[in-house]
């Protein structure tokens, strides 16, 4: 009779543990959601200091950074 009580309430705390994690992953999301940014990663796309295209129509000078070839 124990084992069976152990049981169940190993059980029910997994349960409640899973429903905390599905809870905030949902309150995560809606956090997420509720940003909206203009570049996903700027950073990556653009070099910093470089903005937007100039209106001139040219592309801005990039210089070359890093170690690769």
């Amino acid at each position: 009779m124990e084992t069976v009580i152990t049981l169940a309430a190993g059980a029910l705390l997994i349960a409640l543990g899973m429903l905390l994690i599905h809870r905030l992953n949902a309150q995560h999301d809606a956090r997420i959601a509720a940003h909206h940014f203009s570049d996903p990663f700027p950073a990556i796309s653009r070099p910093p200091g470089v903005g937007h295209h100039s209106s001139t129509g040219q592309a801005p000078s990039r210089r070359l950074t890093g170690n690769r070839p």
